[in-house]
This record gives structure tokens, C-alpha cells and sequence, in this order.
């Protein structure tokens, strides 16, 4: 298991969750949830930046090993609509915060498994912004969890465009 904090994101098309990892890679924890739109990114950056101040460090990519982003998919396995736009913003995302790497993972039936966790503990406005971060807790800790069993990082890697 690589050393060091991974966050993770759950893009949709008007909250984007945030969770992050201890720097073992063993827990996956709830940031916040992040308005798409007008500032997201450069939200996304201080987000970033937090980590590694907090850290001790002067630069994320001292600090963050890798950014994970839940693609998305049928049950099948296929892609439509949705999960193009999500290979989008990861390629977005992978282009501001270079050098750390941005992966996808499959994030199948994550928001269900967040609604079901979280049905009976909150009500009203704020219980969607809730779901999309356990959502991110999931994608994340499903990528943890699949690293420390396999020894290999999951999903696939995000090129950054030209």
C-alpha cells in the first residue's frame, strides 16, 4: 500500500463530494460538498492545499498521492451519457492539480448505498449534500480497500489534455 492521502470525488452535475484518506491509506473520511460551477476548481485547490499545510508540507503533491473520481456505470458495466461528462471533469481536474495523478473507478450503486446509510438520519436540504460526501467516502474507501487487498492502485489513470 503506497503511503499517502488520497481524496476522493463524487462529480455530479451540481454538488461534487468530498472525502479523504489518513496518509496510511486505511480511512476514508467526509471533507464537504463542493457547488459545481463558478469556482469549484479552485475550491477543489484549497481543498488541496489544506491537506498539505496541515501536513507540514508545502505542496499537495508532497502530501496527496492521488485523486479518486467515481465513474458512473450501468449496471452492466457500460458507460452513457453521465459518465462522459465525469471522464470530463477528471480530465479537467487532472490538468489543474499536475503532478498528482487522477484516476476513475467504478462507482457503481454508491449514491444507492449512501441513501440507504444515511435514509433515516437526516431530513431535508442539507441530507443531499450529506449523501453526495458518504457517496465520495465509498468511492474512496472501495479504491482503499481494493489497493491494500490487490497491492495494485484500481481503476484507470486520467491524462490530463494537451
Amino acid at each position: 500500500m503506497r503511503h499517502g492521502t488520497r481524496l476522493g470525488l463524487d462529480p455530479g452535475d451540481a454538488r461534487i463530494g468530498v472525502a479523504r484518506s489518513d496518509p496510511s491509506g486505511m480511512l476514508a473520511t467526509p471533507v464537504e460538498t463542493v457547488r459545481r460551477g463558478k469556482g469549484d476548481l479552485a475550491r477543489l485547490g484549497r481543498i488541496l492545499r489544506d491537506i498539505a499545510a496541515d501536513a507540514g508540507a508545502e505542496e499537495p503533491a508532497d502530501v496527496v498521492v492521488e485523486i479518486v473520481v467515481g465513474l458512473p456505470r450501468s449496471l452492466a458495466g457500460g458507460e452513457g451519457p453521465a459518465a462522459l461528462k465525469v471522464r470530463d471533469f477528471a480530465a479537467t481536474v487532472a490538468a489543474r492539480v499536475a503532478p498528482i495523478p487522477v484516476r476513475l473507478v467504478d462507482e457503481r450503486l454508491t449514491t444507492v448505498s449512501a441513501e440507504a446509510m444515511l435514509r433515516d438520519q437526516r431530513k431535508g436540504a442539507r441530507r443531499r449534500e450529506v449523501i453526495d460526501q458518504a457517496a465520495a467516502v465509498l468511492i474512496l474507501q472501495h479504491a482503499l480497500d481494493t489497493e491494500r487487498a490487490t497491492g495494485i492502485a484500481p481503476g484507470e489513470t486520467v491524462e490530463a489534455p494537451a
